[in-house]
């Protein structure tokens, strides 16, 4: 039997469980009326969560008024230090200590960065165990990417993944069921009530199943713009800063960057199509946006665990790797050892080849024009997405299927002249015909006026770097 009090409160009375001096109503009162959660109260929350000794309507409750009131940075690193030890932590060999990495993101349109960063930072010789998720939403995630390449699995358990790691260097896989499992039953109810847009509840989730994975380094890449999540620059600053601090403050040395997301990155939207774009990364033929991404948050990681004396030198490291072969070669063995057959990764990751004789593409093809000449001010990201979603691309509800082949390609950026009439996006589509509706839309993101750019990405996406 578990201890019990009584208590009488507004005319209510009832019984409530106590454990080592704390029951839930009292939490939820004091962090309703504006009290700070200690480590202990915070740790005995999730104990209890995880137990599955908190009703449905408490827990509710307690995420409303964490919610409400907001979580400051202490609570936030205790919130984030709490969950990270609710389930599996993922143990390395000694002699990685200082080399074991990884990014996180929090999602854009056209967004591939992580299938070419984890190879070329293993072929920098650092551990990257990737833990990646699915797409809910507009466009499918990492997994959901990888998953277009015929025989990838992404379902390893922690014994495999140290196997492909020692062989490899590098994995990208979904998350266990047993790491961070408290994550998982807070999101759920957060996503019901909602509750998940809140800095410190959205810094515990990404950051406890980044610590729970034991990095030594750990770069953030946190998106603004029309096809991200943070619409603003503040928002996404205050994230990426809370982040840092509960990154470094659980042990892992973590910086961010503030990266563009007003319009697609790269060339490609789509699963499969965002597979190809990241194997012509690979090979050192990449759009320049995707490889520039890719070389600064690969050189943070590299400097930050030691393995370059400063960040230019660890810019030159990553960008070799994209040019020397050995990326794209990490790539193949990655590839192979999470269950693509020999021949098929070796023929996909050939020079020149055409990828999509091996990957799926959608049955049919559509143009959109121009319809006027002059410089591409603005490429809506997010009404890109909204088409690639409604094609297939990506889903509505957990577990709903989606099609590989459907996306975007498009053959202009920001700052680029185009003229009127011409093709400046091809759309991947299953329909026979695309809809009016689908067509208009993507008219309307292509902004272009008469006059240059003067700021096109500055040659970079990134607009800041948090430490």
């Amino acid at each position: 039997m578990r201890p019990t009090e009584k208590y009488d409160q507004n005319g209510i009375s009832g019984e409530r469980v106590i454990s080592n001096g704390f029951c839930m109503p009292s939490l939820i009162m004091k962090k309703r009326d504006g009290g700070k959660l200690t480590r202990n109260e915070i740790e005995y929350f999730i104990r209890q969560v995880v137990k599955g000794h908190v009703q449905e309507g408490q827990l509710g409750a307690m995420l409303m008024a964490m919610f409400i009131r907001s979580l400051d940075n202490e609570e936030t690193t205790n919130l984030t230090r709490a969950m990270t030890h609710s389930g599996d932590v993922l143990r390395w060999p000694d002699e990685w200590k200082g080399s074991v990495v990884d990014k996180h993101s929090t999602g854009g349109v056209g967004d591939k960065v992580s299938l070419v960063l984890a190879p070329a930072l293993a072929a920098c010789g650092v551990k990257v165990p990737m833990v990646s998720g699915r797409g809910l939403g507009h466009t499918g995630g990492t997994l959901d990417k990888l998953e277009s390449i015929p025989g990838f699995n992404v379902s390893l358990s922690h014994e495999a993944m140290l196997q492909v790691m020692k062989n490899v260097g590098c994995c990208i896989v979904g998350q266990t069921s047993n790491l961070v499992p408290a994550d998982k039953i807070l999101y759920a109810t957060r996503d019901v009530t909602s509750t998940t847009e809140n800095i410190g509840l959205i810094t515990s989730s990404i950051i406890s199943k980044k610590v729970a994975e034991s990095l030594d380094a750990l770069v953030l890449d946190v998106k603004i713009g029309k096809g991200a999540f943070l619409k603003d620059e503040q928002s996404a600053r205050e994230l990426a800063t809370r982040m840092v601090k509960a990154g470094n403050g659980s042990g892992v040395k973590t910086v961010a960057l503030l990266t563009d997301m007003d319009s697609p990155l790269g060339h490609m939207v789509g699963n499969a199509l965002e597979v190809a774009e990241s194997i012509h990364c690979l090979h050192g033929d990449g759009p320049q946006d995707l490889t520039d991404l890719v070389i600064r948050l690969g050189g943070q990681l590299l400097f930050k665990a030691g393995h370059a004396s400063g960040l230019q030198e660890a810019y030159n490291i990553i960008n070799g790797t994209l040019h020397n072969g050995t990326a794209i070669a990490k790539f193949a063995a990655m590839m192979k050892a999470q269950g693509v057959k020999a021949d098929l990764a070796d023929r996909l990751c050939e020079k020149g080849v055409d990828v999509f004789e091996i990957l799926p593409r959608a049955k049919h093809s559509t143009q959109i024009k121009s319809e006027m000449s002059g410089y591409v001010h603005d490429i809506d990201a997010m009404k890109c997405a909204v088409v690639t979603g409604k094609l297939g691309a990506g889903r509505t509800k957990a577990g709903e299927a989606i099609s590989f082949g459907v996306g975007l390609h498009l053959s202009t950026h920001v700052g680029k002249h185009v003229e009127k009439d011409t093709t400046w996006m091809t759309v991947y589509h299953n329909e026979e015909k695309l809809p009016d509706m689908f067509v208009s839309m993507l008219e309307d993101a292509l902004n272009v006026r008469p006059e240059p750019v003067k700021t096109a990405h500055k040659g970079t996406r990134v607009v800041d770097v948090i430490t």
